[in-house]
């Protein structure tokens, strides 16, 4: 069910114990339908950027690379090996590791007749000095902070619940603490991996090497725009052997992005020329594609001789890179990387087609014969919808919920149709808005062009009409249901999804179902055939 998250918060900020405890309370009881096995999830629409991966992660095993995991954190050691002189300039665009600090947590009187006044008695001497005991080995880091709350709960004789409060009460020092930076880092680019990848593994294997790798590396922007994100995938591989040269490096690239459909490749110098690479080698990859043109999808070059010496690798190395993001905004003809990447925090545009399928109706008969119900209702409306007040005819009689039943459409006033003038109009979403509509020259452009939910006012109020009518009969009694001006969608049983309400409100986009039904259904409970 849906909650009040204000409420929760501040229950959880009163009682916390209390408010976790009440979790469960939100939860709505399944029908059976929504107990498993008969509660299924069928196959869903992928991420864009994974989809990508998972092409590119195929693309390299079929023409022979093998798959490894770089390290993701690197000492900035690492990255002065590789850049030499251009180090410094890297290292300004990388995240590096930070911590909390262990504080030492001082334990005097104050401190222990608090705890006491927490836990309503006094600490025996054996517990007094287990706490300090406890809380020592955890300026030591001998007790991880994720497991230090379990400890005390077994030293102090209490539950988590005291515990969090005795910390939060009595040891203002835990929240005081401020991160402090390591010279460990998270990798900006993935060759500060490779060269570490090659240095353990190159005179231990045939030659060539042929590895490739997809994953996060993490760069410190000066602010997120349409092209850049702090955090991306990156495609990247390697090839090391005697015999490698730039070469190998063009025909990788064919490789890889033919399997994407490009078939025209383009090979120019790259300026930019990072010191990691041998000079003249640094090569950017433009490719053809039959509907995106000619774009940058890649850049490769031989890794220096003076950054492989410095991790022992004394062959050449290839190395070839792409953006997975990137790649994905081309084949999906994405213009905002931040919008492909995170959707979920950018306004969702709907379709009408998905818009009507959040139309439906509140109340449906659940029997055979109340939907049967419902087809005759709408025939015989339909035969008589000229036929002036007052009026009644039959639609239906027959056995309902084990009682017969006969029901009427009906009109009980003078000089009035059988059905009123918007009882055939029909629902259609039109560039996001849902409209009831004629079938009148007026309203021809959105019966042509726009979706239609396949639901009448007529159909949603037999359908209200028949599920009442059945309803009643398991009672025994009869019912009438009248449905006179529509104004909101509720008036003629049309229920809309809130996600397609929110979309339409966020939108400032209409729902107008207006329009004057004047229906009367009658239904009576008539005597048993054996009474």
């Amino acid at each position: 069910m849906i909650f009040d998250t204000e409420e929760f918060k501040k229950r959880g900020k009163e009682d916390f114990e209390s408010a976790w405890h009440a979790g469960p309370s939100v939860l709505t009881p399944p029908t059976t339908d929504l107990i498993y096995p008969r509660l299924t999830y069928p196959r869903a629409q992928a991420h864009p950027v994974f989809e990508t991966i998972h092409r590119l992660r195929q693309a390299y095993l079929a023409i022979g690379f093998q798959e490894v995991e770089n390290p993701i954190i690197v000492d900035e050691q690492e990255v002065y090996r590789q850049f030499g002189p251009e180090a410094m300039a890297v290292l300004d665009r990388v995240f590096y590791l930070g911590g909390l600090p262990r504080p030492n947590v001082g334990i005097g009187k104050e401190q222990i007749q608090k705890i006491n006044t927490i836990l309503g008695r006094d600490l025996s001497e054996e517990e007094e000095e287990s706490l300090r005991k406890t809380l020592h080995a955890y300026k030591k880091s001998e007790i991880d902070g994720d497991e230090l709350a379990y400890e005390l709960s077994g030293v102090l004789h209490t539950d988590d619940a005291r515990v969090v409060e005795i910390l939060d009460r009595v040891f203002p020092e835990f929240r005081a603490l401020k991160p402090e930076s390591s010279r460990q880092t998270l990798r900006s680019h993935m060759t500060s991996g490779w060269f570490q990848t090659l240095g353990a593994i190159w005179e231990k294997v045939p030659h060539p090497i042929r590895l490739f790798s997809i994953d996060r590396c993490f760069r410190r922007e000066q602010a997120e725009d349409s092209h850049r994100l702090m955090s991306y995938h990156s495609a990247s591989c390697v090839v090391a052997g005697e015999y490698v040269t730039i070469e190998d490096g063009k025909a990788v690239a064919r490789a890889l992005l033919s399997a994407f459909g490009y078939t025209d490749f383009e090979f120019r110098p790259d300026d930019k020329r990072s010191k990691y690479y041998m000079p003249d080698t640094q090569t950017e990859v433009y490719a053809a594609h039959p509907d995106h043109g000619w774009v940058e999808v890649a850049t490769f070059g031989i890794y220096s001789p003076v950054a492989l010496a410095e991790y022992g690798v004394g062959i050449p190395v290839m190395n070839l890179g792409l953006g997975v993001e990137r790649m994905a905004m081309i084949m999906n003809k994405a213009k905002d990387v931040r919008e492909l990447c995170f959707p979920q925090f950018f306004p969702i545009r709907y379709t009408d087609t998905e818009l009507a399928a959040g139309v439906s109706l509140l109340a449906e008969p659940a029997t055979t014969p109340g939907k049967n119900l419902v087809r005759s209702l709408i025939d015989t409306a339909v035969t008589n919808s000229t036929a002036i007040g007052p009026c009644s005819f039959v639609a239906f009689e027959g056995e309902i919920a084990g009682k017969q039943v006969r029901v009427y459409v009906e009109e009980p006033e003078e000089n009035a149709k059988l059905l009123g003038p918007a009882c055939m109009n029909e629902i259609f979403v039109h560039k996001g808005a849902i409209l009831g509509v004629p079938d009148t020259e007026k309203f021809a452009e959105i019966r042509k062009n726009g979706i239609s939910t396949g639901i009448s006012y007529l159909f949603a109020a037999a359908s209200q009409a028949a599920a009442e009518i059945e309803q009643a009969a398991h009672f025994g009694i009869p019912t009438t249901v009248q449905i006179k001006m529509a104004r909101l969608p509720g008036d003629i049983n049309l229920k809309i999804e809130p996600w397609a309400m929110r979309y339409i409100t966020d939108n400032n986009l209409k729902t107008d179902v207006r329009g004057p039904v004047f229906l009367t259904i009658r239904s009576e409970i008539l005597p048993s055939p054996e009474g």
